[in-house]
């Protein structure tokens, strides 16, 4: 009776998320769930795997063609540019490749489909939910970033330092971090009858203002685009990898290539983890 009380007092049903009993043991059963749900992604990602090599891997290999190998051999760019410009699409691959595993399925999970519900039930706090889509957000565009150097290195001529390859990936692991968490965060603001918002007013300024095609230094003699590069994160993670493995090119000091992606990574989830308990609990 007195239960009967409480579910009316607090407006849900008994079987409700709020009247989800916790799991049993506490933490161990929580990780094991996921660690479950975590493999069953990667599973699936294993299965659509030439998809996900054509939706990582063609644009910036389009990128190299033309920007590197077509203007470069007519002599519209520099013999060495593609050596600028490799650093900022692998920082591109780890972002976007990031962004778009979590993003564009999110906006469909909350909306129409509802399949967050399966996730829901597992035996694990809401948030945690939110938290194993930017992990597994963050390994896929991770793997996105790692496979594009072997195409980098048959189409550029490269000569990266080995003492730069260690940090070099530190900050990939950071692009793919921020890339996961922006789009867990966009995932969550935006419906799905805006889906096409995303494209035209989202990733293309992402795309064209990151320091993929440019060191961030080299805009001083104009200002106004310096600054909104800046307030891309993107721009930070091309610009690490940059200082990273051609530090004679002009780039960012390399602290603020690693506190600026951190507090981006820890902002974007801590919205995204908000938006993502309103929409699911909805």
């Amino acid at each position: 009776m007195s239960s009967q009380v409480g579910h009316q007092a607090t407006g849900e049903a008994p079987g409700g998320p709020a009247a989800r009993p916790e799991p049993a043991g506490g933490r161990a059963p929580t990780g094991k769930a996921f660690l479950a749900v975590l493999r069953r992604d990667i599973y699936v990602t294993g299965k659509e795997l030439p998809s996900f090599l054509a939706q990582t891997l063609i644009q910036p290999f389009f990128f190299l063609l033309v920007f590197v190998v077509v203007l470069g051999r007519g002599g519209f760019v520099s013999a060495g540019y593609g050596s600028i410009m490799l650093p900022g699409l692998i920082a591109l691959n780890a972002m976007f490749g990031a962004l778009q595993a979590v993003t564009l399925p999110l906006v469909f999970e909350l909306s129409w489909t509802r399949e967050i519900d399966d996730r829901l039930l597992a035996p694990m706090p809401v948030w945690s939910v939110a938290v194993e889509k930017v992990v597994f957000a963050a390994l896929r565009g991770l793997l996105a970033a790692l496979l594009m150097v072997p195409i980098g290195v048959l189409m550029v001529d490269v000569d990266w330092p080995v003492s730069g390859l260690l940090p070099a990936f530190g900050a990939v692991v950071l692009g793919a971090l921020v890339g996961a968490s922006v789009g867990l965060f966009l995932g969550t603001a935006v419906p799905a009858r805006r889906i096409n918002i995303l494209f035209a007013v989202v990733f293309a300024p992402i795309m064209f203002t990151g320091s993929v095609q440019y060191p961030w230094p080299t805009l001083a003699d104009l200002p106004w685009f310096q600054v909104l590069s800046a307030l891309n994160p993107l721009t930070y993670v091309s610009e690490g990898i940059r200082a990273a493995l051609v530090p004679q090119v002009p780039h960012m000091p390399p602290w603020a290539c690693v506190v600026a992606p951190i507090v981006a990574i820890g902002l974007f989830t801590l919205l995204g983890i908000r938006g993502f308990l309103r929409r699911a609990l909805d």
